[in-house]
């Protein structure tokens, strides 16, 4: 099999390629004067089983791009199958019509990378389950709470007693979750937006007094839902609140409103490559093994479903 990289998280590549024991294919993805995207592949991929890495974060549109002709450079090259492996999915929060004449975006970059000739993708915690079927091929959706949960035990040494917290409403299965495997308690905010953009979490449903509250979410981008629940759990006799979030995308005044806010530790994956100097509130955890034993299961045929016990 060929491991490929776009420019978005080069690094994370580079980790998955070392876990899955296979050399990090050498391609060319510049950009002409017009900014233009160009792909060379500098190596032979005829017949085989590609694998591209990229994650359509900040920029956006670029990675987006990046990805779609270097799908079609691949195709071109005569790949015997083309797996586009996407850590982070953009456009994922635009999955269902918002109100009169808006798009369904999620559905239309389904469309382009299987357009592209992509012939499978490998994600991970989409924003929305049903993206799934935005997809006329084969998607595996892996999940970070298996990183997560043993991240959380090795930082629990003191045995606290926890709440798993979501954010908002449609994060429900996804604490209960976390809350069911660590035996702990769980507890929801109901989050009422003002404007767009901007939440206040007003209500705390559930026990979470005297406990350690851990609030759980897929992505993170401005950081104010979290906070403003952060504040809202310690009115509520919470000891301390931490973050966990598979998605940083951290834009706007995110650092900011998360060094400021009383969160102890932002933790999230590295699915996104960060643009920053990492502050010391927030720490990463690398999904290369993941995705790594993902790939190689994928390219022997092998179940992918195990990896979620």
């Amino acid at each position: 099999m060929k491991i490929i990289s776009g420019n978005s998280n080069i690094e994370l590549s580079k980790e998955i390629a070392k876990y899955a024991n296979t050399p990090l294919s050498t391609a060319n993805m510049t950009r002409f004067s017009d900014k233009e995207i160009f792909v060379e592949i500098d190596e032979n991929v005829r017949g085989e089983d590609v694998f591209l890495i990229q994650s359509t974060s900040f920029p956006a549109n670029d990675n987006l791009m990046e990805l779609l002709v270097a799908i079609d450079a691949l195709k071109r090259g005569s790949a015997a199958r083309i797996t586009a492996v996407l850590p982070y999915f953009g456009y994922a929060r635009q999955d269902r019509k918002t109100g009169p004449r808006t798009p369904i975006s999620a559905k239309l970059v389904a469309n382009l990378i299987t357009t592209a000739g992509a012939n499978r993708v490998l994600t991970m915690d989409l924003h929305a389950g049903q993206i799934q079927g935005f997809f006329d091929i084969p998607l595996d959706n892996l999940y970070a709470s298996r990183l997560f949960i043993n991240d959380i035990k090795k930082e629990n040494a003191k045995n606290d007693k926890l709440a798993f917290v979501s954010p908002d409403v449609g994060g429900v299965l996804r604490a209960r979750s976390f809350a069911k495997k660590l035996n702990a308690d769980l507890a929801i905010i109901d989050k009422r937006r003002d404007a767009p953009g901007v939440s206040n979490a007003m209500n705390v449903i559930g026990t979470v007094k005297d406990k350690k509250c851990i609030i759980v979410d897929d992505l993170v981008d401005s950081g104010g839902t979290i906070c403003n629940a952060a504040i809202a759990l310690l009115d509520n006799g919470a000891t301390s609140v931490y973050g966990y979030c598979s998605h940083g995308v951290y834009s706007g005044k995110a650092l900011d409103n998360i060094n400021n806010s009383v969160l102890k530790e932002m933790v999230c994956t590295d699915s996104i490559k960060p643009t920053f100097e990492v502050p010391e509130c927030m720490r990463y955890i690398s999904v290369a093994p993941l995705f790594g034993e993902a790939i190689m299961r994928i390219n022997s045929e092998s179940s992918i479903s195990s990896l979620f016990d």
